[in-house]
């Protein structure tokens, strides 16, 4: 009796056992309670979807001679996405992996993103794993964690930002300068007639001449007259007084003689240190440097002319070369070339653009508001002017604006083989690139487009794209668009973010989308309501979109929203 008893309690202990390791042989599936998911739900950070998930082993659940690996899944619909697998091992299995501790089992992390599409909407994150002991596999379910997407961010959008038009040098009044200079014989002021019939005299009165009788022109004329600063003050000044003079007289002659009835303004300079400083700087005097010095340590006019002189090999040097130079009398002849008036460029472009300039070409893109005719103007400029990008550049943001981002693109191309280094084609193709989410590329492109027309605006968006919210409002600025306000509500500023928004020229769907959202953030459901009505009837799609908005997710049982909806 006792021999049955102790065989009985052997086979009951070796039951035991045996289950014990049979149940021990398989991995148990894990629960909700021992994840948890940053964000949650989830949230796109520009077109991007990261999300952490922070989870735990409990003790004794990891076998010491199992693998597992942890897959963050993303379902929507029929299709789902896999992000980056982790994978961790027992104490008993050698390898690469994060190794658990059957006794204590640990906490781990996992990080992941997924590239945005608009059906990720009502996406749901699960974890897959693939748990193995002793190479047989050990399957768990798919387990859920976070439910549902804010994609709010993924509104903004490249194709409404503005692409860089290259502007044109057209000025209408285009200003000209025709000098000569009448030099004297040291301490004298009677003009020689050996410097009035000088060339540059002669090129001086030509130009004048040629300015009055054109009626698109007008000149005036002055006349600065000068004395070297190497003799007392009152003689240097009676000697530049009676220069000016002199030479006033002459020109009045020379003008009243050809009918050229225009002012003249004279003054005169009794000792010219300006002059002075600036033709020893661009001379090659021995220690020049030294000159310099004495005129900006000395303001009185005596002591620079004293301390110059003490300096005698340089002031020899002087003499012979500077100082001749300033003992004279300079005519200036100031020329103002009127361009066409708008009238007249538009006529020209209708009756005659062979007639035109590519500035003025340009300049006519911008008198009219019909883009059929700024793109022929585009056209011709190409035809006419190809070696000139502007005309490239602006028939592709004529493409771009239009939603022909191939044309654009071929456009922008043949911009670059002209001027790679211009500023504007270097953004448009920076937006072409974050189009293709080539961010990098276009980080690149943008480096290069320092004073583009328009950057401001492709940085923001950069830098929304990204994630970089504060950067992005920085470089928005003072902008009014969908983008600028997008950026304000993603840092939650939303009192700026409405101003923006509602202070648009041409609000569209996406203007009234974004109002309802800061509208839902702070509470205020008449808002809701309103701005989503409009965006409804601007575009009928964010009804589906509002629909699987959780942005609105609170409103989903309220019937006025839902009766916006259908």
């Amino acid at each position: 009796m006792n021999r049955k008893s102790n065989l009985l309690s052997l086979l009951i202990v070796v039951s035991v056992v045996l289950f014990a390791t049979s149940c021990s042989s398989k991995l148990k599936p894990l629960s909700q309670n021992n994840f948890n998911v940053t964000p949650s739900p989830l949230e796109t950070v520009g077109n991007q979807i990261p999300v952490t998930v922070n989870g735990t082993f409990p003790e004794k659940w990891f076998h010491k001679n199992a693998t597992l690996t942890i897959t963050p899944v993303l379902k929507f619909g029929n299709s789902e996405v896999t992000g980056t697998p982790f994978s961790y091992q027992g104490e008993n299995i050698s390898g690469n992996r994060v190794t658990i501790s059957n006794s204590r089992g640990g906490n781990f992390t996992i990080s992941s993103t997924f590239p945005y599409r608009e059906e990720m909407q009502s996406a749901e994150l699960y974890l897959r794993f693939d748990g193995r002991i002793k190479n047989k596999q050990s399957i768990l379910p798919d387990l859920k964690v976070a439910d549902g997407v804010i994609a709010t961010s993924a509104l903004a959008n490249v194709k409404t930002t503005t692409p860089s038009v290259a502007d044109d040098g057209f000025q209408r009044i285009i200003k000209q300068v025709q000098e000569a200079n009448i030099l004297f014989v040291i301490q004298q002021a009677n003009l020689r007639q050996s410097e009035l019939n000088k060339q540059d005299m002669s090129a001086w009165k030509k130009r004048v001449e040629q300015a009055f009788n054109d009626p698109k022109q007008n000149v005036n004329v002055e006349v600065s007259a000068y004395a070297s600063p190497d003799g007392g003050l009152s003689l240097n000044e009676r000697l530049a007084e009676q220069r000016e003079k002199n030479t006033s007289s002459y020109l009045e002659k020379e003008l009243k003689n050809k009918n050229i009835n225009t002012d003249v303004y004279a003054r005169y300079t009794a000792e010219d240190w300006d002059g002075l400083r600036q033709l020893v700087s661009a001379s090659n005097l021995q220690d020049k440097e030294l000159i310099l010095r004495v005129l900006e340590m000395y303001p009185d006019s005596e002591t620079r002319e004293r301390e110059i002189k003490n300096i005698s090999y340089v002031f020899e040097d002087l003499a012979k070369t500077i100082l001749p130079q300033l003992r004279r009398s300079r005519i200036t002849a100031n020329i103002e070339i009127v361009g066409k008036s708008d009238e007249e460029i538009m006529t020209a472009w209708k009756n005659n653009p062979k007639g035109l300039t590519v500035e003025e070409l340009l300049y006519a893109s911008t008198l009219t508001n019909d883009e059929k005719v700024k793109e022929r103007i585009y056209q011709y400029a190409t035809a006419n002017f190809s070696n000139d990008y502007r005309g490239w550049n602006n028939i592709g943001t004529m493409f771009y604006k239009q939603g022909d981002f191939a044309k654009a693109k071929q456009s922008f191309d043949r911009a670059a083989q002209v001027n790679p280094s211009a500023p504007e084609v270097n953004m448009n193709k920076a937006l072409l690139a974050i189009m293709n989410n080539e961010l990098q590329a276009a980080n690149e492109l943008l480096g290069r487009s320092a004073g583009a027309a328009g950057l401001d605006g492709a940085m923001g968006l950069l830098s929304l794209l990204q994630g970089n919210y504060n950067q992005a409002v920085g470089a928005y600025g003072q902008n009014r668009t969908n983008n600028a306000g997008l950026a304000q509500l993603l840092v939650r500023d939303y009192n700026k973010a409405k101003l923006t928004l509602e202070s648009i020229e041409n609000p569209d769907a996406t203007t009234a989308y974004l109002l309802a959202i800061i509208a839902s953030r702070t509470n205020n459901f008449n808002d809701v309501a309103a701005n989503l009505r409009t965006a409804i009837s601007r575009d009928r799609t964010f009804a589906t979109r509002a629909a699987k908005d959780l942005e609105f997710a609170k409103y989903r049982t309220n019937q006025e929203f839902m009766s916006i909806l259908k």
